[in-house]
């Protein structure tokens, strides 16, 4: 089963040929931080126009790339929501011209179920990143979500745990910006990490209730705006020591939590999905955690962990029936809930 993705629900637009939801002919992806950086952050109007651009491009592209035409399709996946209104309204359209043009299925996928099935994609370095078998337990992790999500089948999951304020991405993002590291901040800040100490500041780690899924990271982000209030030189001489710190301290939060549902929950895989993903310590700390406790880990390859298209098909090919819709039915969804 061939699959086009279409993914547009931020600031890349990206489009992908997928087949059987695990092998990538072609990954496109157009960034956008160079239009952005100047603002700290993503301008909602300036994403949109520029989706509007290029989404054309894009799709030609990952077909070309695939070897593959509009003919040779099955279906066509778009990312339907959450997201930017504006943004999203871009691919849904594409997505939908196509399936209407080609009179081909339409898959309305949810963005989190994507980060989700990109733990499924293909990758000659990691053959073992086969779905499980049976539940199993997903942290996600990126600037606007963190969430732990009891993965009981694929079409069946039920979210067990979420932020009560900010997404850990959102605080590495603004924890970057304390630090003058510039946009987007959450890579920046993990490669400066990678040269301090992680125990020069006790910063905490909040746990909130005992027993509780649930994260919060904006005590975390403001106890390090008032220790760099308090020592204004540590910003800029001891820099790497404050990342380091507050880099530990948020995936002791998120390895302690993702691991103890997965003993709660009597599974023996947990995964990993989302923009923060992408963290060395986070993915190091999780395996080595995870591994020793007898668990599967599963974090998916580094190009797949931020915003991208292959995941989107991949969500479409697993989620099957629960995901297909009429043409006509897609819309785009903002609010697009679990």
């Amino acid at each position: 089963m061939l699959l086009l993705g279409i993914e547009t629900s931020c600031d890349d637009t990206a489009a992908a040929v997928v087949e059987d939801g695990r092998v990538v002919h072609s990954n496109v992806l157009a960034s956008q931080d160079d239009f952005h950086r100047e603002y700290g952050g993503v301008v909602p109007e300036i994403a949109s126009r520029r989706h509007a651009e290029v989404i054309g491009a894009v799709v030609e592209q990952a077909l070309e790339k695939a070897h593959r035409t509009f003919d040779d399709l099955d279906g066509v996946a778009v990312t339907c929501g959450p997201g930017l209104a504006g943004s999203l309204v871009v691919g849904v359209a594409a997505a939908q011209a196509i399936a209407f043009a080609r009179d081909l299925p339409a898959y309305a996928v949810n963005h989190l179920h994507g980060h989700l099935f990109a733990n499924y994609l293909e990758n000659a370095d990691m053959p073992e990143q086969s779905p499980p078998s049976g539940p199993s337990v997903c942290l996600i992790v990126s600037g606007g979500h963190t969430d732990l999500i009891h993965v009981e089948s694929p079409s069946q999951h039920r979210i067990i745990g979420r932020t009560r304020d900010d997404a850990a991405g959102e605080a590495f993002d603004k924890v970057a910006r304390l630090l003058g590291l510039g946009f987007p901040g959450g890579p920046l800040l993990d490669q400066l990490a990678r040269g301090g100490d992680p125990k020069a500041f006790d910063f905490p780690r909040s746990l909130l209730s005992e027993g509780s899924n649930d994260f919060s990271f904006s005590g975390l982000k403001t106890a390090v705006r008032y220790h760099l209030d308090a020592h204004p030189d540590d910003a800029q001489r001891r820099s790497a020591d404050v990342a380091a710190s507050f880099q530990a301290a948020v995936v002791d939060v998120l390895c302690a939590k993702t691991l103890r549902a997965a003993r709660d929950l009597a599974v023996d895989t947990v995964a990993l999905a989302g923009g923060v993903s992408a963290n060395s310590a986070l993915r190091a700390q999780l395996r080595s955690r995870g591994e020793a406790q007898g668990l599967r880990v599963l974090v998916p390859p580094l190009a797949y962990c931020t915003d991208n298209a292959a995941m989107i098909a991949a969500a479409a090919f697993y989620r099957g029936s629960a995901a297909r819709v009429p043409v006509s039915a897609l819309q785009a969804d903002p609010n697009f809930a679990w």
